[in-house]
Order: structure tokens, then C-alpha cells, then sequence
């Protein structure tokens, strides 16, 4: 598995800058005499300049309100300068500090200092940091399993996971109790019903990663009795909300039952993603791993492939046939080569 690390857990306290803007009186004074659209960049320059007007008046909140800025518009060296700056008094940028440098954003890659601003999180005792510890305890036990920074211990990993998952807490680390059902799904000996309950868990707290999850559990009994019906709503719905993994596997699941009609249009729509731009951008807004996004569009373009290939449900067309078929062995080689060796068996 190759993870992501825990977006910034909100502070019960903390304020975000729309929360601010929307309160702030001048901010309405200067959007209300707009008539026309105002563009994105506009409203980041005025949230600086309010942002500077705070710092002015001495607010020590401002200061990781403009890093967090910086962050979110992918300014990440001057967001890094900001962080580094009032590291001491806030531990929200500390936290920042700590998934900046593991994943190397506005700086060379540094796991083993990631670490270290990660493990300053879980082991302090400040009443401050406890809405970070669960999210910190996660993307430490990510360092574990990955052996970045640390030693790597799969035991580890998952003692951490298992803190951070806080026995199904929606308040704890959702991604944590994600986490954990596809490591019980893939670590051998596998234990499914382990991974089935985690998945559960995580989906009932809204995890979209999961929902995908389970309707693959449900569809091939893994971990739980067989129920297709479950299955496809798990999957259907997990679908809607933008589980690219989802979308592919039903693809799969038209094609077999024969519905072409509505294989190929779901399945066009999906193939047609830019696996360079599209990937990180879906992985950012649903959270999900990059990896199952590219093995959800990896499926969908092959079986359009297929599909243009023999003429089923859209006209023959093999030139497009093959462009897709190119497209599904760059995205997940492993995965169309199985693919492949289903349709030299004629069981595709």
C-alpha cells in the first residue's frame, strides 16, 4: 500500500478563514459593492491582507492562519518559513511541519524529521495538542509500515493504527480505521473479518475509501456472508460520491452480466480521466489512495477497450480499442496483464 499522510484534524477552536471572512464585517464590506465575479486569487489577497491586519494588532492565531493558507494554495515553501517560525507556540504547525517534511512538500523530503515533529504531538501532554494525537499516531504508524524515518515494524504500524482508530471513534482517525481493513486484507495471513469490521467502521463514519471496500467484501464474501445485493449498493453509492475503484469494479460487473449498453457509458466517462492530472486531484478532494484511483481507471479503460474491440454496445472501433488498452497497461500493468490472460481464456 502506498499511503497518504492525515490532513490536519480541525481544532474545536480554531476558526478557518471562511469562518473568519464570514464573520468579518470588512470582508462583507468589500464583497457587497461587487457586481461582478470575483476571482479566487482576489479573495486569497484580501484573506492576506486581513490575515496581516490581525498579526498587526498582535493575534498569534493569525500566524499559522497565514501558513495554513500558504499550505492549502500549495505554497509550500513560504507556508514552511511560516510554520517553522511558530513551531514553538503552535502545535498545529508543528503537525504541519511533521507531514511537510515526510512527504517533502516546499522542502526535500526529511522522514526522519517528519518523525520527530510527529512524535512531539502524540507524546505531548498539552490540553492543546489532543485534537492532533490521533491523526499524529496515524501518520506515524504510516512511517512504520513504510520504514521511513524508523525501522520498519508492520507490529508497530499497526499498534499505532489501532490508538489512532480509537475502537471506531468518529472523532478519532477515520483514515486510521480505513487503514487498518486493508491491512488486514492484505498482511498474511490475511484476517478478513477484521478487516470487514474496520471497513464497517470507517464507513459508518463516512469513509469513502472503505465503502468501496466493503461492497467488495459483501460481492465476494470476504470476511462476511456473500450478499450481491449489499454489494452493488455499497458500491453504487460509494460510486456517486466520487470511489473511482468503485466506478471501475462496476464497470467489471456490467460487462460480465452482459448490460454493454451501460457498461460503455460509465466506463467511457471513466477512461477518459488524465491519469496525470486527475489522479492527484480525485486522491485530494476524496481522500482516496492514488493507487486504487489508478486501478479503478485502469479497469474502466480496459474493459471500454474490450468493449470498442468486439462492438458491444458502442460501434467496433479498434484503433480507439487499442489506445485504450495502451492506456490500461501505463496505469496498472499487473492488473491488465491479469486482465489480458481472461480474455485469451475467451472469459472475457
Amino acid at each position: 500500500m502506498n499511503l497518504t499522510s492525515e490532513k490536519l484534524p480541525k481544532d474545536p477552536l480554531y476558526i478557518s478563514l471562511s469562518q473568519y471572512a464570514a464573520r468579518n464585517q470588512n470582508f462583507f464590506q468589500w464583497t457587497k459593492g461587487k457586481t461582478d465575479h470575483y476571482s479566487h486569487a482576489d479573495l486569497v489577497d484580501k484573506a492576506l491582507q486581513l490575515l496581516q491586519e490581525r498579526i498587526r494588532r498582535g493575534d498569534a492565531m493569525a500566524y499559522f492562519l497565514r501558513g495554513q493558507l500558504y499550505f492549502e494554495e500549495g505554497w509550500y515553501e513560504e507556508a514552511l518559513e511560516q510554520f517553522e517560525e511558530i513551531k514553538e507556540q503552535d502545535h498545529q504547525a508543528t503537525y504541519q511541519l511533521g507531514v511537510m517534511y515526510y512527504d517533502g512538500l516546499g522542502t526535500a523530503a526529511d522522514a526522519e524529521k517528519g518523525v520527530e515533529y510527529m512524535k512531539k504531538i502524540v507524546d505531548s501532554s498539552c490540553p492543546k495538542t489532543r485534537h492532533l494525537h490521533f491523526a499524529a499516531a496515524y501518520n506515524l504508524g504510516r512511517a512504520y509500515y513504510e520504514g521511513k524515518g524508523v525501522q520498519r515494524s508492520n507490529e508497530e504500524a499497526e499498534r499505532l493504527w489501532l490508538f489512532a482508530a480509537d475502537n471506531g471513534n468518529p472523532k478519532a482517525s477515520v483514515k486510521a480505521q480505513s487503514i487498518l481493513g486493508l491491512y488486514y486484507s492484505t498482511k498474511e495471513p490475511k484476517e478478513l473479518e477484521k478487516a470487514f469490521y474496520w471497513h464497517s467502521e470507517a464507513c459508518g463514519n463516512g469513509n469513502l475509501e472503505s465503502q468501496g471496500a466493503l461492497g467488495l467484501m459483501y460481492f465476494y464474501g470476504q470476511g462476511i456472508r456473500q450478499d450481491t445485493e449489499a454489494a452493488l449498493q455499497c458500491l453504487k453509492e460509494a460510486a456517486e460520491r466520487g470511489n473511482v475503484y468503485a466506478q471501475g469494479n462496476l464497470v467489471e460487473y456490467y460487462y460480465n452480466m452482459k448490460f454493454f449498453t451501460k457498461c460503455v457509458a460509465f466506463s467511457k466517462r471513466i477512461a477518459s480521466y488524465d491519469e496525470a492530472h486527475d489522479i492527484p486531484t480525485i486522491a485530494q478532494v476524496t481522500d482516496c489512495l492514488p493507487e486504487f484511483i489508478s486501478r479503478g481507471m485502469a479497469m474502466a479503460s480496459f474493459y471500454y477497450a474490450r468493449c470498442l474491440q468486439l462492438g458491444l454496445g458502442v460501434t467496433k472501433d479498434e484503433a480507439r480499442a487499442k489506445h485504450y488498452f495502451s492506456k490500461a497497461c501505463r496505469l496498472n500493468p499487473e492488473l491488465a496483464d491479469e486482465l489480458h490472460s481472461l480474455v485469451i481464456h475467451q472469459r472475457i
